[in-house]
């Protein structure tokens, strides 16, 4: 069977116009910004879609994105687009921070519930990862305390593979084994599968950081966003985070990506001292 020239041929390179075209309406619609240095990166995924359809113009990919009928086409474009590097534990100092605030937040006796929200999730190894932590944390008091995770993100095909908590057994592998044995189950074909008790306290939604002013979360415990902010301009970065301060309870905890932003400082919160994450705690009134 011969392979058709238009799923082998090179696309020509975007000019300094269609990327600058591209570039307009996705900081609109999503706020992530490329810079002409990673245009390599937005031309790969608009190629990658362009050979689906068919399509050998970027502008009429454009004009096609741009049509009133095109929701279903720019989502898919998105998932295209959707960077989803992350993994189970990824930034073991900011997870230190967070085990150092469950302990203080749970030396209060009455505290008898927990809301955490992984901003940006990705996947899900992230909202998995904040679970874990609480899981361990609550299961050794002698109190109940329930505990819920929100994970949010752009892109349904990652909320749908973060929601289903099916994962390769390789990206557990470097786990401790009692995480592993407590967590996961076999789940056939060399994967493994959150259990069901855990996967019971994580919710997977679909939620646009430029739409937070919308966003249902509100008196949240825990907000964890990192490895998001680095795709905004500094401007928006703050009014995002801006955004997120609003939906933390008094005394709350905000853990960032480190080096996300510099320089920044907000009435409402006080730095968490350490000095390999970069977390605020929002001061009780």
């Amino acid at each position: 069977m011969q392979i058709p020239t238009w799923m082998t041929e090179r696309l020509p390179d975007l000019t300094r116009n269609q990327f600058e075209c591209w570039q307009s309406l996705l900081e609109e619609r999503t706020g992530n910004y490329y810079s002409w240095q990673h245009r390599s990166i937005l031309q790969a995924g608009l190629v990658r879609r362009m050979h689906e359809l068919q399509l050998r113009n970027y502008d009429e990919y454009l004009n096609l994105i741009n049509a009133p009928s095109s929701s279903l086409e720019w989502t898919t474009l998105v998932e295209n687009l959707t960077v989803r590097e992350t993994r189970f534990f990824r930034h073991f100092p900011s997870c230190d921070v967070v085990r150092n605030y469950l302990d203080t937040l749970l030396e209060h006796p009455d505290k008898r519930s927990i809301e955490a929200w992984s901003v940006g999730c990705s996947t899900g190894q992230e909202a998995w990862t904040l679970a874990m932590l609480i899981n361990n944390k609550v299961s050794t008091l002698n109190r109940l305390v329930r505990f819920g995770v929100t994970a949010t993100d752009i892109s349904l095909g990652a909320l749908a593979h973060g929601r289903k908590g099916v994962y390769k057994e390789r990206e557990v592998s470097s786990l401790e084994p009692a995480l592993r044995d407590k967590f996961f189950q076999k789940a056939g074909s060399g994967r493994v599968q959150v259990v069901e008790h855990l996967r019971e306290r994580v919710c997977f939604a679909r939620v646009n950081v430029l739409d937070l002013d919308r966003a249902p979360m509100r008196n949240m415990d825990l907000i964890f966003c990192q490895n998001l902010l680095i795709y905004f301009r500094r401007w928006r970065r703050i009014a995002i985070i801006e955004q997120l301060v609003k939906r933390l309870s008094p005394g709350g905890l905000l853990v960032l990506g480190p080096g996300e932003i510099t320089n920044w400082q907000y009435p409402e919160l006080e730095a968490v001292e350490n000095d390999q994450t970069l977390a605020f705690v929002r001061r009780r009134l």
